[in-house]
């Protein structure tokens, strides 16, 4: 996909897609098929966004997004949520929505119903399956916290990334197994617990890494988030960094010593290292 200012201002819009776009999965790319240069995502915003969280919408669309809040909207009838729309863009000629999309109050209208309250053009995208089964945001968010990472990868057309603030651990890392940066994460769905081939992005650089998703069953009983770099030491690191999920490696399970789990991260540090050098993620057919 070609890559767009994500800055446009409202009265220059023409065309809309709208929906809640968590995720901007490959169903949703679809819809963006039908935006031309002055298109944006309209984003009826539920807080409950955890794939793409807020802007990253925007950066992973390529367009901007204009977001309103649902509870801004859900009391509106049809005719009334059509008439906002052509009241905050004024040039607005175009619609585009998925086959499932429903608005007014109590999701009284379907997709077909903007018809009748918009004069101008409505396109209304077919629904997108693979393999049978539908993309949606909810299928990838059930993947993710089932480890089933090369599916929820699929749908979403890229590898599927969190980001988090650098924090403290507990020590043991650095000095009795293997050093890695513990991360606190806002807002971003978690995938399942265990241990996962990634990409740790710091700032502009991405540094391939095997990271810990779960409770620390062998140390102190306490959740983290934790990566490792792989065969580099990148010193200390402050901020914030981007985790990019490739391959699940294995499930969460507690050691009876520190040098058994210190051996089985080794296993996984060779598991890893071996999978991101012969893999790049696909993207897809979808784009």
């Amino acid at each position: 996909m070609l890559k767009r200012s994500t800055v446009l201002k409202k009265d220059s819009v023409d065309t809309l897609a709208i929906g809640s776009f968590d995720g901007m999965h490959v169903g949703h790319r679809q819809l963006l098929k039908h935006l031309g240069a002055n298109g944006a995502l309209f984003v009826i915003d539920k807080d409950q966004a955890n794939l793409t969280p807020s802007v990253k919408r925007s950066e992973y669309a390529g367009y901007p997004c204009m977001f309103f809040h649902f509870l801004k909207v859900k009391n509106m009838s049809g005719e009334e949520f059509v008439a906002l729309l052509k009241r905050e863009f004024i040039h607005l000629k175009k619609l585009v929505v998925g086959y499932d999309f429903c608005f007014g109050k109590h999701r009284s209208c379907t997709a077909n119903d903007l018809r009748t309250f918009f004069d101008g053009e409505v396109v209304i995208v077919d629904e997108f399956s693979y393999r049978g089964v539908s993309v949606h945001s909810s299928a990838i968010r059930e993947y993710l916290q089932e480890a089933k990472l090369e599916e929820a990868n699929r749908f979403l057309g890229r590898e599927y990334a969190i980001i988090g603030d650098v924090i403290a651990g507990q020590g043991i890392g650095k000095s009795h197994l293997f050093a890695t940066l513990n991360l606190k994460i806002h807002e971003y769905l978690i995938p399942a617990e265990g241990v996962y081939a990634t990409r740790t992005k710091i700032r502009d650089c991405i540094y391939d890494s095997v990271s810990f998703i779960g409770v620390r069953e062998s140390t102190d009983g306490r959740f983290s988030i934790e990566t490792h770099i792989l065969d580099l030491d990148i010193g200390k690191v402050e901020g914030s960094v981007q985790l990019s999920f490739v391959h699940f490696l294995r499930e969460n399970r507690r050691f009876e010593s520190l040098e058994a789990l210190k051996k089985e991260i080794q296993t996984d540090i060779q598991k890893a290292r071996l999978f991101l050098k012969t893999c790049r993620f696909y993207l897809g057919d979808f784009s």
